[in-house]
């Protein structure tokens, strides 16, 4: 059952987040509130914040296109489930990120970052991949049937080398950055983010003054390049920001979707062996498995700049809003038979894995690509995979973390 708090006299908040019966599926009361309350309010069981939660994916596209609603993580109403140290900001030591930008200025940053990410550069990267993928692979075989770890032998490195090589980051930097990472998503103290913050960005100052000095072919010297042409808009605190984000991005998301993908093919044998035999169906089969095992629920999260009507229900200035991502994705108004996985599902793509609006992931393509390079791949080259441990018994990252996923994933074949 739900666990319930009151907050005024004769009324009850739910507690966010909500508890699950499996930890590898939705809450079963997304499904109920989507029906019967769609926009329903709870209180963050992180700092008692109370905010607004939308079921329907009808809601969620309208509240993420609306321009009433903005991302400032600093709004006292901001649903804020970790410890960001805000002094940081105040204080001009680190600078937002996209994810808590809104037009004009996102539309600015944004626009330095895109050309790194069109489809045509994403598409120059998949022999790369490929190459990272079957040498990751080659590793696992030659260790023998296994019990062995992918998320310490194959998810994790992927996104870590690629983005390593795109940004051309000093090999002894990659573990600074993903301590950082890693605390972004889970509830560590402010202390611990804010020692972490400052050493993140004093180590990129110095990247990006390298960079000036002597420039190459990697991302912060060509958005470094990008800004210069555009009479220097962004500081060098903003292209630090730009950097942050695109590690963030694409390393801890990117992991948990692979991670939690390859958990749900081998527990769908039938739509793995699908994938196996009809490689063609590798982008559709990325869409539904982000769309079937949405990782990152709840981190889509605004705050009302005015008062605005959402579902019938009046919003008002300043009150925040979390979006449940994996109920969007399981409403049957868009998906027929939500619960079943579906690799030949025609409206998988409008799923809201990625967001939606303007902030709708910048590194979208890259992601996708990668993860259809990774599953076709890992099917054909060890057909007999399976996992090693019960399901029961996996690791599973709980409601402390902001992205669903797992600690390990033993397999062996």
């Amino acid at each position: 059952m739900t666990e319930l708090t009151s907050t005024e006299p004769g009324t009850q908040v739910r507690a966010f987040p909500l508890e699950r019966g499996c930890p590898f599926a939705p809450p079963q009361q997304y499904a109920e509130l989507r029906e019967a309350e769609p926009v329903s309010k709870v209180k963050l069981k992180y700092n008692g914040r109370e905010a607004w939660l939308l079921t329907r994916y009808e809601d969620m596209q309208q509240m993420l296109r609306d321009p009433r609603f903005e991302s400032d993580i600093a709004d006292p109403g901001y649903p804020l489930q970790f410890a960001f140290p805000l002094d940081l900001l105040e204080q001009g030591i680190v600078s937002k990120t996209l994810f808590h930008m809104d037009p004009p200025v996102h539309t600015k940053h944004r626009m330095i970052l895109m050309p790194e990410l069109t489809a045509r550069q994403v598409e120059a990267m998949r022999p790369r991949t490929q190459e990272i993928v079957d040498e990751l692979i080659d590793a696992i075989l030659a260790q023998g049937p296994g019990p062995v770890d992918l998320v310490k032998t194959l998810t994790a490195p992927l996104p870590s080398i690629q983005t390593a090589e795109q940004l051309d980051l000093p090999r002894d930097t990659t573990d600074l950055f993903y301590r950082w990472i890693a605390l972004l998503v889970t509830q560590g103290t402010a202390e611990e983010h804010a020692s972490a913050n400052a050493e993140v960005e004093m180590l990129l100052h110095r990247l990006i003054a390298e960079r000036k000095a002597n420039p190459g072919t990697d991302l912060i010297s060509n958005i470094i390049k990008r800004n210069d042409e555009r009479g220097g808009e962004l500081s060098d605190l903003d292209l630090s920001a730009l950097v942050r984000t695109m590690i963030a991005g694409g390393h801890e998301s990117t992991l948990n979707g692979m991670t939690v993908g390859i958990f749900t093919l081998l527990t769908h044998p039938e739509q793995a062996a699908l994938l196996r035999e009809h490689p063609e169906l590798g982008g559709q089969a990325v869409d539904e498995l982000m769309r079937y095992s949405t990782v990152s629920d709840h981190g889509t999260v605004r705050v009302a700049k005015e008062d605005a009507e959402i579902g019938g229900v009046l919003i008002k200035k300043g009150e925040g809003v979390i979006c449940a991502l994996q109920a969007a994705n399981r409403d049957p108004r868009v998906f027929s038979n939500p619960d079943t996985l579906d690799f030949h599902r025609k409206e998988a793509s409008a799923n809201l894995a990625f967001g939606s609006g303007h902030h709708r992931c910048a590194g979208q393509t890259l992601v996708r690509m990668q993860m259809e390079v990774l599953f076709s791949t890992l099917l054909r080259r060890i057909p007999g995979l399976r996992l090693a441990t019960p399901v029961d018994e996996l690791p599973f990252k709980g409601e402390t973390a902001l992205i669903d996923g797992l600690h390990e994933l033993p397999v062996t074949w």
